[in-house]
């Protein structure tokens, strides 16, 4: 097994988890039921799962691509992501 990147993954993924939705969500419902244990393993399922889907299509589309092309469309994405959120505003509704 590679230590090094099960380290970098926990890391990346623990850091960019933390105060998101998801986590709002878990502390809303453990707030309102009465099993900490439930909630908490629910979530950690799901989060396991989402992770299980996600390493399994990059492990496929890794096989389809190569890795130089993977990092171009990736940093092509995040940049008309920010564009957008820079130069295009989104009309407020009421």
């Amino acid at each position: 097994m590679d230590w090094h990147l099960l380290g970098l993954s926990f890391i990346t993924v623990f850091l960019s988890e933390l105060g998101d939705k998801s986590q709002l969500a878990a502390i809303a419902l453990s707030g309102r039921g009465q099993s900490v244990k439930a909630v908490f393993f629910g979530t950690a399922g799901a989060l396991l799962l989402t992770s299980l889907l996600g390493a399994l299509a990059g492990g496929a589309v890794s096989e389809l691509l190569p890795t130089r092309i993977l990092k171009a469309i990736a940093a092509v994405g995040f940049a008309v992501l920010a564009a957008r959120l820079l130069f295009f505003k989104e009309e407020e509704t009421e």
